[in-house]
């Protein structure tokens, strides 16, 4: 009778209907904010820098974002366990509303880093609570469902984002998007007392304690590798580069010694767990080479910022259609070999990608860039959905179930941060933004995806 109990919740009927569906909307509605908003700003950024100016610092918005949401995504346990679930989502989506109404009043470069800043610190706990409280709310029936649900918000931010950034760009001002994104959120924060709990039920341990020491050690890498990307000698670079890497191999050893953790402790044992993080980091990390799609399709191709923005929705198209279709594969023995092969598939259309780029770019090589980035997205969306689900269910003890779960977007957001500081460090070293710059990040964001392969390789063990 259990047996075909479980079997039955376990279709996307279960996930979004009466029982689970505002649960599902809250947890997938948090997630898109955070990704549209991280795409969104993208495709408005040619347009604000022409308004405000600051282009030393494009990166760095996204940067920036992406720093302050690693910090905050390392203290969702803590925060579940203090405040519960409805009352953490309601702070970060606070939050999240008045970093919104900073950027849309930006009167300069600095001060739209400091909206960009809070958003990112609100964003980071919308991020994180996606993932965990699917881990505490939902049966472990529906998590490969739900975190291909909540993963293809990233997809539909990358699709929603560049899109309609680059309509707000074109035909109104890129401040009304920030404007449009705050009522959004408000929308999304009517909906929390209707779908989740006060408080939470998990027993008080050391998840309600916040890693400091893990904390300050990632947020550092992640700044020393943006400031990589600013500054101007190639010496400086490449030593704030290799500083970077040694800070994450710093909080690798604090956070496998420490007693309040980013990791869960089964990451740093025999197992697959440990593989699976670094492939989603490598993922998401060649992502981010979409950053600066809008941008060279502006330059290169001559594309208005609308067109320039659905340019960029390639990606995130490739990424939400091969994820939702992942997660429905049945075959068990099919799923490994989808993870095994998603940095090949990345790497293969980032290499289309490099030796396509050219100046003066017409209609023919425009359709070029699309496919090699729907390529790029199919890479992602293949793996993730199994990867997530097997990172919650690789431990027995709940409590670090909770942490496992978590840590998916903390691995996620780091590996962004640095993905979008290695992409401004590429990009700069140029000092033109032309087809130079865009060949050499294609290829370098190709190369990152190929490191994966052993990793996914490894990770897939876990289907097995």
């Amino acid at each position: 009778m259990t047996e075909t109990a479980a079997r039955r919740v376990d279709g996307w009927r279960d996930l979004l209907g009466r029982r689970y569906g505002r649960a599902s909307t809250v947890l997938a509605g948090g997630v898109a904010l955070y990704a549209t908003n991280e795409f969104l700003t993208v495709s408005l950024l040619p347009s604000a820098v022409a308004d405000i100016g600051g282009q030393r610092f494009y990166a760095w918005v996204t940067t920036v974002y992406l720093v302050a949401s690693v910090i905050t995504a390392t203290t969702v346990s803590a925060t579940l366990s203090r405040l519960g679930a409805r009352w953490s989502y309601l702070s970060a989506l606070g939050g999240f509303t008045i970093g919104s109404a900073l950027c849309a009043l930006a009167p300069s470069m600095e001060f739209l880093l400091v909206g960009r800043v809070v958003q990112g610190a609100a964003g980071g706990l919308l991020a994180g609570l996606g993932y965990a409280v699917i881990n505490s709310t939902l049966p472990q029936s529906l998590w490969t469902k739900a975190s291909a649900l909540v993963s293809a918000m990233w997809g539909l931010g990358t699709i929603v984002g560049p899109a309609s950034g680059g309509l707000f760009a074109q035909y109104l001002s890129w401040r009304w998007a920030f404007v449009a994104l705050a009522i959004l959120t408000v929308l999304v924060a009517v909906l929390v007392p209707f779908a989740l709990p006060s408080r939470s039920h998990t027993p008080a341990t050391d998840v309600s304690r916040v890693p400091v020491w893990s904390l300050l050690l990632l947020g550092a890498a992640a700044l020393v590798v943006s400031a990589a990307g600013v500054a101007r000698n190639a010496a400086l670079t490449a030593g704030l580069l290799t500083l970077g890497v040694a800070l994450v191999g710093a909080f690798l050893i604090v956070d496998r010694r420490a007693s309040a953790t980013v990791l869960p402790a089964t990451a740093f044992r025999a197992g697959p767990l440990k593989w699976i993080y670094p492939t989603l980091g490598l993922l998401m990390a060649a992502t981010m080479v979409d950053m600066y799609v809008p941008l060279f399709g502006q330059r290169l191709a001559g594309l208005a910022p609308v067109a320039a923005g659905f340019l960029a929705v390639s990606l995130s198209v490739g990424w939400t259609v091969s994820e939702i279709s992942s997660a429905s594969v049945r075959t068990r023995r099919r799923i490994p070999w989808l993870v095994a092969a998603a940095p090949l598939v990345m790497a293969s259309g980032l290499t289309i990608g490099a030796v396509s780029m050219t100046d003066g770019a017409g209609v023919g090589v425009v359709a070029i860039w699309a496919a090699a980035l729907f390529v790029t997205g199919i890479g992602v969306g293949i793996a993730w959905p199994h990867l997530s689900a097997w990172a919650m269910g690789s431990v027995r003890d709940p409590v670090e179930g909770r942490t496992a779960a978590a840590a998916i977007s903390t691995v996620q957001l780091i590996c962004g941060a640095f993905g979008a500081g290695l992409a401004g460090v590429v990009v700069n070293a140029t000092e033109r933004g032309d087809a130079t710059a865009a060949r050499w990040l294609f290829a370098t964001f190709a190369a990152l995806a190929i490191v994966g392969v052993t990793a996914s390789y490894r990770a897939s063990r876990a289907g097995l």
